[in-house]
């Protein structure tokens, strides 16, 4: 049984000198990827600039920018300015708040971005048409509050589709969870759950897939732990980002995340076959 990639996901809003700290902190820890949201407030490019000055290995990856207020023009200049390490970088793109012409600009940015840089693209997809277009035209998918059963289901249909479109690469499936490691940051992961489900696009989501937030994060329901739950996810795609929520946004808070999350697991994020 082939088992997921495991990495760590961030705001970019916490700034490029308190990523960096946890940049490092990941690398050292064997975490496969460091992810940063890119948010008005926190320029997750800039951030990834400062992770890379302290990593070697570590790969690199935005989640996602939106290209509705990021066009792949500017995308592709702030790669260049941040000397971003393109061999490991991904650069997870969506449409942001654009509904109408969402496809064609986020198709339009892949391309784009693909042929000026080397970076891996990763198209976030919440509904069935983005996931075929990242699975026709990008390297794979962002996928987020997915069920593990869910986000099995969704990570096939991407495989095959790309199969069929004779893409080797663009079945990659990647799925953001929520993540709290302990008691006091379990009331601003169910904020953050509430949150999402009270938008227009999340609610209809959720209600089509018969789930709600708590089914699609960790510790899942009746879990004392977040142990067996990752390891329902780990098996359902190739890499399990665990976008991380802690009690406080102080740089202790996410490495002491690092260390707890790191010790509670069952699996490496290494790929391993059992």
């Amino acid at each position: 049984m082939t088992r997921a990639h495991l990495s760590l996901g961030v705001a970019g809003s916490l700034g490029p000198e308190t990523i960096a700290a946890i940049a490092a902190k990941a690398e050292a820890s064997g975490y496969h990827a460091l992810w940063v949201n890119d948010t008005p407030t926190g320029d997750s490019l800039a951030a990834l600039g400062a992770a890379a000055q302290v990593t070697d290995t570590l790969v690199l990856a935005t989640g996602v920018l939106p290209v509705d207020r990021r066009s792949a023009g500017e995308i592709i200049r702030a790669v260049r300015a941040h000397a971003l390490p393109q061999e490991r970088l991904v650069l997870g793109i969506g449409a942001g708040q654009r509904r109408a012409g969402g496809l064609a600009l986020v198709g339009d940015a892949v391309r784009m971005i693909h042929g000026e840089t080397s970076a891996r693209v990763l198209v976030g997809a919440l509904g069935p048409r983005m996931r075929l277009l990242a699975a026709e035209q990008a390297d794979g998918a962002l996928l987020s509050w997915l069920s593990p059963d869910e986000a099995a289901a969704q990570a096939a249909t991407l495989r095959d589709d790309a199969g069929v479109a004779g893409r080797v690469d663009g079945g990659y499936a990647a799925l953001y969870v929520r993540t709290a490691v302990d008691e006091a940051a379990m009331r601003r992961r169910d904020e953050e759950g509430a949150q999402y489900a009270g938008y227009p696009a999340y609610a209809a989501n959720f209600a089509r897939l018969g789930l709600t937030p708590a089914d699609t994060m960790l510790p899942l329901p009746g879990g004392a732990g977040i142990g067996s739950g990752l390891a329902a996810f780990a098996t359902a795609v190739d890499e399990v980002v665990l976008r991380a929520i802690t009690a406080g946004d102080d740089v202790e808070h996410y490495l002491s995340f690092v260390d707890r999350a790191r010790g509670a697991l069952t699996i490496s994020d290494a790929r391993v076959t059992d």
